[in-house]
């Protein structure tokens, strides 16, 4: 996502709630490539219903931080810059997101223990994240209109050259 065409953050109504979806649709992006590679992996692999969970968060967060890493250094900051603004833009969004759509993995009776040809396993998993994007777009919102969250990104200075 090429953050540096963005307006000024709106102050709030229709234009905050349009911001906080795309935000949540971008961290939904990387969320969503690695919980289902971690899911994917710690199944085909027999890892622990545990260990499976730990592994598809930290892919989410990895995914869900480079999804923003890309675009701010393409804005011509360095990683030592860019690295706390992924951080401060993402991590509050990635971990709503990770604790709701894990949380409706494990409510959900045999998702987990579902094998990758089980319409259960991808159903499920299917609704973990839509479920997750529900939950996470107020909490995005509440954070844009504060300057936090996904709103750290849109105070970089535009991209020169």
């Amino acid at each position: 996502m090429d953050h540096s065409a963005h307006e000024t953050r709106p102050e709030g109504g229709r234009a905050l709630t349009l911001l906080a979806v795309r935000a949540t649709v971008h961290c939904l992006t990387g969320c969503a490539i690695g919980e289902v590679i971690g899911m994917v992996l710690g199944t085909a692999l027999g890892l622990s219903n545990a260990v499976t969970i730990v592994l598809s968060v930290a892919l989410a967060f990895v995914f869900g931080y480079s999804f923003t890493i890309g675009p701010v250094l393409r804005s011509g900051l360095a990683l030592a810059a860019a690295v706390p603004i992924a951080l401060a833009a993402d991590t509050a969004s990635i971990t709503v997101m990770e604790v709701i759509d894990n949380l409706f993995m494990v409510a959900v009776p045999g998702a987990l223990a579902a094998g990758l040809t089980d319409p259960l396993f991808w159903a499920s998993l299917l609704a973990s994240l839509a479920v997750a994007f529900v939950a996470t777009v107020p909490v995005n919102r509440l954070l844009i209109a504060r300057g936090k969250g996904h709103a750290v990104v849109h105070q970089l200075p535009p991209r020169t050259g």
